[in-house]
């Protein structure tokens, strides 16, 4: 583990323990929340929290269900994206994070907890940033295997598909996945090596609470898209062009709807911070200016 990076544990609630990465710097400008999506862990951030620590004091964590973070059974804790913001909230006043000097990068399945948390909480962030994920139900611009894990019994015949797979099969499908051949990329061997080592963690595994988490999906985007109005604190969105899992007219909607810049990233697909993490931590140093 390089020196600048900590990596350690924090306990949020009686049920739910973290797994978190913090970078530290001596003079930081401003904090840094990094929010991993599936299927993927905080490692998916080491290589952007380095270059971002030498200005800011740069946070990750393992959501509930993913790395090593908690994995309590879906009766105590249902993996919706309510019950993530919620643990968002939790986090950042465990983590003593101020949050007027705050950014917060959400993606995929960590974007509507964080938007549902600003809600709440208005003063949760002075930017939050979020891409390629799905505020609203719109079926038209999903893709329709994550259609599927909607509504039964489609939903366990998706979830039955992704368990057939091994972690690194599903992690090499998912980061090709409708990225031409010209643009497809190779994530770090230490974060695939994470992924792979954590996916039986606990029992239940990341697509189990990917399948929890989508059971609750259309309920938590239904109010956010009812309560859109109260939606005040700052937020940017940056999304893949090529992205097929969740289409760039998406976000563009969202964009319109609370009148946002959208930075369209060409030749960039779902997983932007991966493929092209140069521009994201563009985007996180611009949000502090």
């Amino acid at each position: 583990m390089d020196h600048k990076l900590e990596l350690g544990y924090v306990q949020v609630d009686p049920d739910i323990t973290l797994r978190r990465m913090v970078a530290q710097t001596t003079t930081p400008k401003g904090t840094v929340l990094l929010l991993h999506g599936f299927p993927e862990t905080l490692y998916a951030w080491k290589d952007m929290a380095l270059t971002l620590s030498t200005d800011y004091e740069v946070h990750a964590i393992d959501w509930p269900g993913h790395g090593l973070s908690s994995r309590p059974p879906a009766d105590k804790f249902s993996y919706s994206p309510k019950d993530y913001a919620r643990v968002l909230q939790d986090y950042i006043k465990k983590a003593n994070i101020a949050t007027s000097t705050l950014t917060i990068y959400a993606t995929d399945i960590a974007a509507l907890p964080a938007l549902l948390a600003a809600l709440d909480d208005p003063q949760i962030a002075r930017t939050i940033i979020v891409g390629d994920f799905a505020p609203f139900n719109r079926p038209q611009y999903m893709l329709d295997g994550l259609q599927s894990l909607k509504s039964e019994p489609s939903a366990s015949a998706t979830l039955a598909g992704f368990k057939s797979r091994t972690s690194a099969e599903f992690l090499d499908t998912s980061l090709k996945g409708g990225i031409p051949p010209e643009a497809q990329f190779e994530a770090s061997a230490e974060f695939k090596d994470d992924v792979s080592s954590t996916w039986g963690h606990g029992g239940l595994t990341p697509p189990d609470a990917f399948y929890h988490y989508y059971a609750h999906f259309t309920r938590d985007q239904d109010y956010f898209e009812a309560n859109i109005d109260k939606l005040k604190t700052p937020v940017k969105l940056i999304w893949g062009e090529k992205d097929n899992f969740i289409t760039k007219e998406m976000g563009i909607e969202f964009a319109q709807r609370i009148n946002a810049n959208i930075r369209i990233l060409p030749g960039v697909g779902h997983y932007a911070h991966l493929q092209s993490p140069e521009l994201a931590i563009e985007e996180i140093r611009a949000s502090f200016r």
